[in-house]
């Protein structure tokens, strides 16, 4: 059987053109009913579930709360309980400042040119050091021990590694001086001093440290006494 195609091409060109977009319209009418039910969803949430979970914790803060008022003393067991959470940050950040004690028995002078401390004062604030002392030989002594001070280093490590030494002190100076008589009777030379100390010489973080000295060296945060020689009884 012969068939015999009487419509135009352009009318097929037409008849294709409409197909496709009644497919377009289609579509289009399908994705504006998918945002409509979405956007109605999202208000439902918004309006509806979330209000209600809102109107729920509202209600269970303002439960707890009541516990919480009725509970007798509740300022002063806050109280403590923010101190005591703040006992481990503290303990990390305290100086060691029992190295101090090691420095001078580090670099207090032997022999005739022994210093004697009537007064010792630890400025955490201002980073510095006070002394008052007397010394048997005089100015000799008070040369001898200002040296000492200022060439004795601090050598540490953090975290195992090893640092570059320094020194323990800067801007040294002294004060007034005049002589008098000791305890014994005998004639000393009294005088002050004073010099600044770096972060690192008392810090935490500084471990297996030691000072050392011209002539000799410390191990510090030892279990070693200072010696009671160091300290005198106070001026006369």
């Amino acid at each position: 059987m012969i068939e015999v195609n009487l419509i135009p091409d352009v009318k097929l060109e037409l008849l294709r053109a409409n197909r496709q977009r009644r497919t377009v319209i289609s579509f289009a009418i399908l994705l504006a009913i998918g945002s409509l039910a979405v956007v109605v969803l999202l208000a439902f949430y918004a309006f509806g579930v979330q209000t209600i979970a809102d109107s729920l914790a509202d209600s269970s803060i303002s439960s707890e709360g009541k516990k919480l008022t009725s509970v007798e003393d509740l300022s002063k067991t806050l109280t403590i309980q923010k101190q005591l959470n703040t006992l481990s940050t503290q303990h990390d950040d305290k100086k060691l400042t029992s190295r101090l004690f090691d420095i001078l028995d580090t670099t207090i002078p032997s022999g005739e040119n022994v210093v004697a401390i009537s007064r010792l004062a630890l400025d955490t604030d201002e980073h510095t050091v006070s002394l008052e002392c007397e010394a048997r030989n005089g100015y000799e002594a008070l040369e001898v021990f200002k040296k000492t001070i200022q060439q004795t280093k601090f050598q540490y490590s953090v975290g195992g590694e090893a640092q570059d030494p320094i020194n323990i002190a800067s801007n040294i100076s002294d004060g007034e001086r005049r002589y008098g008589e000791n305890s014994a009777g005998q004639r000393v030379l009294r005088f002050s001093l004073t010099f600044t100390y770096p972060d690192e010489l008392f810090a935490p973080t500084s471990q297996s440290g030691k000072v050392i000295a011209p002539n000799k060296q410390n191990a510090t945060d030892s279990a070693r006494g200072v010696p009671k020689s160091l300290f005198t009884g106070g001026q006369e």
